[in-house]
């Protein structure tokens, strides 16, 4: 245990001198250092007391039997230890009971991503230093032995230890990170979330929300189009006057002042996973957040609300839909166009791989570019949703040189305290990855400008969250953003300083089109938000819920105190936070009171009823025995196997389970595109040509870029004889896709058959008509 004690120094030294370098402690050996090596005494403590009657029990059957266990479980403990250290250096947030809320890969990405400890020969080259180790220090302390050697007045000791470390303060920071998470986990599963009340659908209002925006806007007779900009990591810590790291989105700070500007606006989540939910729905979390729900309930969303009036609806996002279970919440709402990182084509190119050798997707202005070459109906009113990726790890602008000048520029020239400074300097990757997302809303903004409807635009833009690597103040400072609301119908600008959250944005902007426009409007609505306050000074008189991570549901705002973590602080003017002496029980009795709601309406299916539903639910159903047959073949949440799988039987052609399991992925990851591909191909074979093209076409539409949806399609033309569809294919191919040459065997063959088919065709024509007749000689001659 003292091994062991040594080993779990060791990682607080590596995890402070990380926070050093990255500029976000003043110094390595603090007080905090020092209630990190107290908390990592009680947790050894504690795992002294519990594992002694482990390792009697072994030694008792067989001597050595006790220590060799010991050795092991231990050894796994260190390596969970240093994984759990370099995830909270990427994300300065612990693994707690996020946990089950997030996969393996996606935690495995937002480290590799971010150059941490990770994968590969890295990962394998810390587990044999920290073993090494580990069997290092046993060697030395084991010569105490005989100073030792009374294991239980020595448990007695370490049973104090622990107790004591109960009564020290602990934060994420010094905290033992295995101990955190399972305490998390344990806390989970024990919360008493029971829903008691008479009322069936608690959320449940009547469309009533007070238009409080009509008064800045001198709105068209048509319907304005409405355009959102979810900026990843935009907190107000870096935009806006007084901003802590202030003068590093110049364009965004000039903005504001012609906007409708909430400087002391709140992401209701800490990480990007809630933030579609929250602002296109006002939607109540669930356990895991709203999007990971394994039945998602009814619901209502702006999506559907303003496709059922006439809107074309559209999402772009430079990364995998699939990421987050995003796809899955715009196919639900019918959203008509979603672009993601699998839709860019050749004219695009993909951030800079990072040090794992992996991209994130497309940067923010090769986004913006793309969906500037869609051409937009003048008629139509369109509803569009951007959600930018630049600012996350592993945060590579492109031309990084560039903005790395500009940050050093701009701290030389800046006002900044030494601290501030420092900060910036030592994480000028994420400044400059700021300074060119800045940019790029620029660039995209004065490029709306060509399209059609400009001047009936409303454009929406806040942050999903505070960037997470760079030191923040208080727990507040994660859900802290800014939001703007600019328009060329705006009358003027406007700095707002109430409180206010993404789950005010939906009602307000409903409340503005219902009054001046004739929508058809739901005859209830159960948003969790009632709409933007308006005052220009400081109040807070909400009731807000903030969930921090997946499976976090930790803080909650009533009026102007905030209640975290079974602490009450008092919120003030620019969101600062006092310590204050008002009894907790009140504040927590609310917070208790939506947990116990949240969950019901989203694990019951009670957010609304099916006859005030746009788009039911329509996961497809399977039957008992189906599930069997798809767990026997498909064990766990790994779909591309499952699709391997599925590949396999129709090759073996075995359809019928082939195209079920296909059914059963699709159930689950919408977006699967090759799932989708094989099952136009079995259709195929099966001689279902017209719904083989139909599921292709759509494939295609989904994924102008994907050559695979092609390459079947041309098969399947081929097969069915659609030579002329086969031909006009061709032009669609080169025109859409980088990977065009990949094809040109199909491309050559469907050439050939077109112009062959034509041939013979022109024959038929020519042989009905008798040469003998003059009238027939004209018609001839006429074509």
């Amino acid at each position: 245990m003292i091994a062991f004690f040594g080993c779990l120094v060791v990682l607080s030294l590596i995890q402070y001198s990380i926070l050093y370098a990255k500029g976000i402690v003043e110094s390595i050996l603090t007080e905090s250092f020092g209630l990190s090596l107290l908390h990592n005494l009680g947790y050894t403590a504690l795992l002294g007391i519990i594992l002694v009657f482990t390792f009697n029990f072994w030694e008792s059957l067989r001597p050595k039997y006790g220590f060799r266990i010991i050795i092991l479980l231990l050894s796994i403990l260190l390596i969970i230890e240093a994984i759990l250290i370099s995830y909270y250096c990427v994300t300065l947030v612990p693994l707690g009971s996020d946990l089950m809320g997030y996969s393996f890969a996606d935690i495995k990405a937002t480290i590799a991503n971010s150059g941490g400890l990770s994968i590969g020969l890295y990962l394998l080259a810390g587990i044999a230093i920290l073993i090494s180790l580990f069997l290092v220090f046993y060697k030395i302390t084991s010569k105490l032995y005989h100073v030792v050697s009374g294991m239980y007045p020595l448990t007695i000791v370490f049973f104090s230890l622990f107790v004591a470390t109960l009564f020290t303060e602990g934060k994420p920071i010094n905290q033992n990170k295995t101990q955190y998470l399972a305490v998390n986990l344990y806390n989970s599963y024990t919360d008493n979330n029971d829903y008691v009340a008479d009322v069936e659908y608690p959320l449940i209002k009547d469309v009533d929300s007070e238009n409080v925006l009509g008064a800045y806007f001198e709105l068209k007779p048509e319907k304005p189009n409405i355009v959102f900009i979810i900026v990843e990591g935009l907190g107000r810590d870096f935009m806006g006057e007084g901003a802590e790291f202030g003068g590093f989105t110049p364009y965004l700070d000039s903005l504001s002042t012609q906007s409708l500007y909430f400087e002391n606006f709140l992401s209701n989540t800490g990480r990007t996973f809630g933030v579609l939910p929250s602002l296109i729905g006002s939607l109540p979390f669930g356990k895991s957040g709203f999007m990971e729900l394994e039945e998602p309930p009814n619901k209502l969303t702006l999506y559907g609300i303003l496709k059922q009036n006439g809107y074309h609806t559209s999402f772009y996002q430079g990364t995998n839909s699939s990421f987050d279970n995003v796809d899955n919440f715009l196919m639900g709402e019918k959203v008509d166009f979603v672009l993601d990182r699998s839709g860019f084509g050749k004219n695009y190119t993909l951030q800079e791989e990072d040090a794992a050798g992996s991209s994130w997707g497309y940067p923010d202005k090769e986004l913006f570019k793309k969906s500037m070459s869609f051409k937009r109906a003048q008629e139509q009113p369109r509803m569009e949703v951007y959600m930018t990726i630049s600012n996350h790890e592993p945060f590579i602008p492109p031309a990084w040189a560039y903005y790395e000048n500009k940050v050093e520029e701009l701290v030389s020239k800046g006002d900044f305290n030494d601290r501030t400074k420092r900060i910036i300097t030592k994480n000028d990757n994420v400044f400059g990855s700021l300074l060119y997302t800045d940019e790029s809303i620029a660039w995209v903004m004065n490029a709306y400008r060509t399209q059609p409807n400009y001047n009936n635009t409303i454009f929406i833009i806040t942050g999903d969250h505070r960037l997470i690597p760079i030191p923040q103040e208080s727990t507040l400072s994660r859900f802290h953003v800014p939001l703007l609301i600019y328009s060329p119908m705006l009358k003027s600008g406007k700095k707002i300083s109430s409180v206010s959250s993404h789950f005010d944005v939906v009602p307000s902007l409903l409340a503005l089109l219902k009054d001046n426009y004739q929508l058809q409007m739901p005859q209830k609505v159960a948003w969790m938000g009632d709409g933007l306050d308006m005052q220009e000074a400081f109040r807070s008189t909400k009731q807000i819920p903030l969930m921090r991570n997946k499976n976090e549901l930790k803080e909650f705002i009533s009026g102007d105190y905030l209640y975290t973590d079974g602490e009450v602080l008092q919120l003030n003017e620019d969101m600062h936070l006092n310590s204050t002496l008002t009894a907790s029980d009140a504040i927590a009795s609310k917070f208790n009171a939506f947990k116990a709601m949240n969950s019901y309406v989203t694990q019951e299916n009670k957010i609304i009823p099916d006859s005030l539903a746009i788009f039911k639910l329509e996961k497809e159903a399977f039957t008992e025995s189906e599930i069997v047959w798809i767990n026997s073949v498909s064990n766990g949440r790994n779909y591309d196997n499952a699709y391997l799988t599925a590949r396999e039987l129709a090759f073996e052609k075995d359809y019928d389970k082939a195209l079920l399991l296909s059914r059963y992925i699709l159930s689950e990851i919408p977006s699967h595109i090759d799932t989708k591909i094989l099952m136009g191909r079995i259709n195929a074979w099966n001689g279902n040509y017209e719904e083989s093209i139909s599921i292709l076409k759509s494939c295609i539409s989904m994924n102008p870029n994907y050559i695979d949806s092609y390459a079947a399609l041309f098969d399947v033309y081929f097969w069915s004889d659609s030579y002329k569809e086969a031909y006009v294919l061709i032009d669609t191919v080169e025109e859409n896709s980088s990977d065009a040459a990949i094809l040109k065997d199909k491309i050559s063959r469907a050439r050939k058959q077109y112009m062959k088919a034509s041939a013979v065709e022109t024959e038929e024509k020519i042989s009905v008509i008798s040469p003998e007749t003059p009238e027939s000689t004209q018609i001839v001659s006429n074509q």
